[in-house]
């Protein structure tokens, strides 16, 4: 009976031991997976803004429905042109994008080849092409009459999305210089 006292206590001491151990090492896993669920999430979310930009681009943008833009855009968007110039609001962001088609009805965006994220933050290089086959508004009534040319250019947009899902801040950037060369406004 004294050898069954002696390693049942054994047991019970070792247990005690025990116990503090794997309940450190249960807080460590509980942490880890708090934290792989964070970093998960927030994959979930840069995917989740890279797909709704992928339909801004190829739908919504290259089909020119402008009703949708709210999916991938606030109201009160800013965005940065590669011509300098800051705009504020979706009607404002609309319009100017609609200038696209009046001397290029064949504007288009199909391809990302590049999708990344970070954050609340995304990045994507698309291709932007079209024909210079109607004439170009220059203001004050005056057209620059077409030329036929296609164009084809490397683009980048930096979005910054806000927790409704979508951007509140918008960074474009292509070289104007070589689009007017292409289609043929600048040598």
């Amino acid at each position: 009976m004294t050898k069954i006292l002696k390693t049942l206590t054994a047991a019970l001491l070792g247990s005690a031991i025990a116990v503090p151990a794997v309940a450190d090492n249960n807080a460590a896993t509980v942490a880890a997976l708090a934290e792989l669920a964070k970093v998960q999430a927030e994959q979930a979310r840069i995917e989740k803004n890279l797909e709704t930009f992928d339909i801004l681009d190829f739908e919504v943008f290259s089909g020119q429905h402008w009703d949708r833009l709210h999916e991938s855009h606030a109201e009160d968007i800013v965005v940065h042109w590669p011509d300098g110039r800051t705009t504020e609001g979706l009607d404002v962001h609309i319009a100017d994008l609609k200038a696209f088609f009046v001397y290029a009805p064949d504007t288009r965006i199909e391809t990302h080849p590049i999708r990344i994220g970070q954050g609340e933050w995304t990045g994507v290089v698309g291709v932007i092409e079209g024909t210079f086959s109607e004439p170009m508004p220059i203001g004050d009534g005056k057209f620059i009459p077409p030329t036929g040319k296609a164009y084809k250019l490397t683009m980048a947009t930096i979005g910054h999305w806000n927790e409704e899902g979508v951007m509140d801040e918008e960074y474009l950037f292509w070289d104007n210089l070589t689009f007017m060369r292409q289609i043929g406004l600048a040598e």
